[in-house]
């Protein structure tokens, strides 16, 4: 018979005293196998003072445990190699208004950078002489701040930065991820390859006593 598993890459966990199978993969088996399986233990957490600690839970680590259980089953891996785990000792409370806070603080530093920015790309590539000219070619006359240029390519660049960003008024225009939304999804996954990379190293080295 066979037991399908599919290790998660990353997970969080709080208040435990111990990391079962159900915490770091997804089971699917007979109805009686996989609740036995989920309920099997992989690691103990002890309370050394830690307030946060990391894991690596290997695939390795998961097969051996249920092959101990059920020997005459088959298991099959069908998701990560290796979950990294944090944990936490006690919960992070989030209050209500240090999240507005954050929110607040965030909004005003991509306000400033994003306004400084775009007055100094116009700056350096002098748009203002450039809709000038733009006004004379197409005018024949000399008109400082020629607002039928300046208007149009304020809205423009407007409804060009919401549709980079796929938001207005706190929604998504289309259902694609956001620029930000990749960039930080990317982010995650390189900071979980590097815990795992290291992590794993770590364990080597304690295996072979090098510190």
């Amino acid at each position: 018979m066979d037991i399908y598993i599919k290790p998660k890459k990353k997970i969080t966990l709080s208040e435990r005293r111990a990391i079962t199978i159900k915490d770091v993969a997804d089971v699917v088996a007979t109805k009686d196998v996989m609740e036995k399986v989920e309920a099997m233990e992989l690691q103990k957490i002890t309370d050394d003072g830690k307030k946060k600690k990391n894991f690596l839970i290997s695939v390795t680590d998961i097969i051996k445990v249920i092959k101990k259980k059920f020997p005459e089953h088959t298991v099959n891996n069908v998701g990560e190699q290796d979950t990294w785990v944090q944990y936490a000792a006690h919960k992070s409370r989030d209050y209500a208004w240090w999240k507005w806070l954050k929110v607040a603080f965030v909004s005003v530093v991509l306000l400033v950078g994003s306004s400084t920015a775009i007055m100094s790309f116009h700056s350096d590539a002098q748009l203002p002489r450039i809709f000038e000219n733009y006004f004379r070619l197409f005018y024949g006359e000399v008109q400082t701040n020629p607002r039928i240029i300046t208007i149009p390519y304020s809205i423009g660049l407007a409804v060009g930065i919401i549709a980079f960003y796929n938001h207005f008024l706190g929604k998504k225009v289309t259902d694609d991820p956001t620029p930000i939304e990749v960039e930080m999804e990317q982010y995650e996954n390189h900071v979980t390859e590097t815990m795992v990379d290291l992590m794993s190293i770590r364990e080597h080295n304690e295996k072979q006593g090098i510190k």
